[in-house]
């Protein structure tokens, strides 16, 4: 079967009205790319990790479509098994045979673009690096974007560099949204010279503006102990409305992420919206050091995922920090159900629920 041509956009999102709407915006599904046990994440645990997947997408299905990236039909017959065992209604769930290398479609998953007044969706598709080159090879989940555009025949966006057929390297997790023309990321990240050395701030806050559609750029400095993002903004900081920014927050000053995180609190009492008013500030703390192998991973409560009516959060068994955590975003969040999921296995991957997924908006 010949594969559909894809619709390449030769302006920007921006230019013709798209924009990246806030995660809590309605949803028609929310996206995976599966595990497989010859990946690097999940070292010697991979088999206690489709369970895992299993109970967030039970939640998820319950509420909206579930789209699963697997390499073919055999992966989909193993996949499904492990869904029907973890109770997940199958009728809200779809395959997609698009292999790939990892399972972080955060990160290499289409940023899917909005354009409210002629009610279509497009797809970004940034350039993928896995993280500065660390985990090669990528070439497949650099591929993801485009395949799904096809799949859907959406239009879809190139980020170029200037006089270059080269792309802008971004990743889902290094960027976040409040809806109303606000994005939040970190220097750390977004330039790092493992990423796009021959780009200054600058020329990447206007990438930013003009494939994301979005008018404000706020940065914060810094990453917590274990990320191997080089400081995903999705570890350290999140919206809960387009004027609450929720802040990962350390309490003991001997822990290793305590000056980062006490540097990003008082950086976000500085940060302005898209109309210059500051942000109300909502702490959340920090789960205990989850430990594996000697290696501190990157556990944090903020790595929650917005879905229709609800919010994932992931959990790491400190008794104490997940019940004030989860409180303090109900408190929050009236009109969304914030429910608690154990990750305390994924997080050998060094990512959680937000890591592992991207939404596909509503239109």
């Amino acid at each position: 079967m010949e594969m559909p041509k894809l619709k390449i956009m030769e302006k920007t999102p921006a230019a013709l009205g798209y924009t990246f709407p806030a995660e809590w915006h309605a949803q028609e599904a929310i996206w995976f790319s599966w595990p497989r046990p010859e990946g690097i994440s999940f070292p010697d645990k991979y088999h206690t990790v489709p369970g895992n997947l299993g109970r967030i997408i039970r939640e998820i299905a319950a509420r909206q479509w579930v789209y699963i990236n697997v390499p073919n039909e055999n992966w989909a017959f193993i996949v499904r098994g492990v869904l029907d065992d973890a109770g997940v209604n199958l009728k809200r769930v779809k395959f997609f045979y698009i292999p790939t290398n990892e399972n972080w479609c955060r990160d290499h998953g289409p940023a899917f673009v909005i354009n409210k007044k002629t009610k279509r969706r497009g797809i970004v598709d940034w350039g993928f690096n896995a993280w500065g080159g660390k985990y090669p090879p990528y070439n497949a989940d650099d591929r993801v974007p485009m395949e799904i555009a096809r799949a859907f025949n959406l239009p879809i966006f190139f980020p170029k560099k200037p006089r270059s057929d080269n792309l802008v390297i971004m990743e889902g997790g290094a960027v976040e949204f409040n809806g109303a023309g606000t994005l939040l990321t970190t220097t750390d990240c977004l330039l790092n010279k493992n990423r796009n050395p021959d780009l200054c701030k600058e020329q990447i806050e206007q990438y930013l503006k003009d494939y994301y559609g979005q008018s404000n750029i706020c940065w914060l400095t810094g990453g917590i102990e274990g990320d191997d993002t080089d400081g995903h903004v999705d570890d350290l900081a999140r919206f809960l409305s387009p004027t609450k920014l929720v802040v990962g927050i350390e309490s003991d000053p001997s822990d290793g992420n305590y000056k980062t995180l006490q540097r990003v609190r008082k950086q976000a009492d500085k940060l302005r919206d898209q109309d210059g008013n500051a942000f109300e500030i909502i702490e959340i703390p920090m789960p205990d050091p989850v430990i594996h192998d000697g290696q501190r991973l990157p556990a944090t409560y903020v790595n929650f995922l917005f879905i229709n009516g609800a919010c994932l959060v992931p959990t790491f068994g400190s008794k104490k920090a997940d019940k004030q955590a989860l409180e303090t975003l109900q408190t929050h969040l009236p009109k969304h159900q914030v429910i608690g999921i154990d990750c305390r296995e994924l997080i050998w991957g060094l990512g959680a629920i937000h890591c592992l997924t991207q939404q596909m908006p509503r239109i």
